[in-house]
Formats: C-alpha cells, structure tokens, sequence
C-alpha cells in the first residue's frame, strides 16, 4: 500500500528525477530522439516544474514506497486544462510509475486518489489524454469508467500526434 502526498516546492528536485525517468523508460523508444529531446527540454526542466507546482491550478501528488516517492499524478484545473479549462472539471495530466514498481497496483491508486479528490471537490467529471498507440493505457481508463470523447494533437519535437480525450462523469 502505498501513501500520496502533494508535492511541494521543495520537492522540485526529486519530481524532476522522477518525472525525467519516468517519460522517459514509457516514451523515448518510441519518439525520434531530436522530437524527443526538444519536448523534454522543456517539459521537464526544474524552473517548468516549479512554475508547475506553484500554479494555484495544478497539483502534483507522490506515490510514496517505503519513503521513497516510485510515482507521481498531476491534475489540473481551470485554465491549466490542455481541453475544456472547465472549472467543473479536473484533468489528469500525467500519472507515471517507476518501471520497477510497476504491476503493484500504484497507478490504480493514484487514478482512485483523483477520482475521488474530484468527487470530494464536486467536479462534474475527470478526464485525460492518452496517446492514440497507447492501447495498454486506454484498457486501463476504460476498465475505470473512462470513455474516449474525442482527439486533439499533443506535439513532441516537430512530431504531431493525436491524443484521445477520455472523461469520465460523475453522478449529481
């Protein structure tokens, strides 16, 4: 079992590892290296993450293993919101495990750890991005009550891909 935690401003750091190692065993791959390389070095620089952190409409939260953080979820809210920027909505930005620690049910927490934190904030549904040739991730969100609304282009480097929008509602 683990524990969350949000993360705070003097967790840059260790979210910048993290978030680094983590894009990078699921996605590198998979890219060009220079399309790669040049979202990376802006995604995942530490002045990108602290602007992150301290946004009022985005937070980023640890899965917590024996002290150790082995992954981390980022919701956004409001105008953080790469679709909809609807105040009754929340997005799940990024939710990454250590590959190490991955089957252990860790992702399911953390999505558990959203859906409910946006049911306890009254949203009226909880949605994400997922990659078109993520079919393992997409399984994943249906099997938890996501459904896919639509596409939109998510850019690495110079390379357009096409994300699913997937969202799930909530009963009034």
């Amino acid at each position: 079992m683990i524990t969350i935690r949000k993360v705070s401003p003097s967790d840059v750091d260790t979210l910048l590892v993290l978030s680094r190692k983590t894009f990078y065993d699921a996605f590198e791959h998979l890219n060009n290296p220079d399309d790669f390389e040049a979202y990376t070095s802006k995604a995942f620089t530490r002045e990108q993450l602290l602007s992150e952190i301290e946004s009022p409409d985005c937070a980023f939260y640890f899965a917590v293993l024996d002290n150790e953080p082995v992954g981390y979820i980022k919701l956004n809210y409001r105008d953080a919101q790469a679709e909809f920027q609807d105040p009754d909505g929340v997005e799940v930005s990024r939710i990454y495990i250590l590959s190490s620690q991955q089957g252990k049910k860790i992702g399911n927490q953390l999505l558990d750890f959203a859906i409910n934190k946006a049911i306890e904030d009254k949203m009226q549904y909880i949605w994400l991005g997922v990659w078109e040739h993520n079919h393992a991730a997409q399984r994943f969100y249906e099997r938890n009550g996501f459904v896919k609304v639509g596409s939109h282009q998510f850019v690495v480097g110079s390379d357009v891909q096409i994300d699913f929008l997937m969202k799930k509602e909530f009963e009034d």
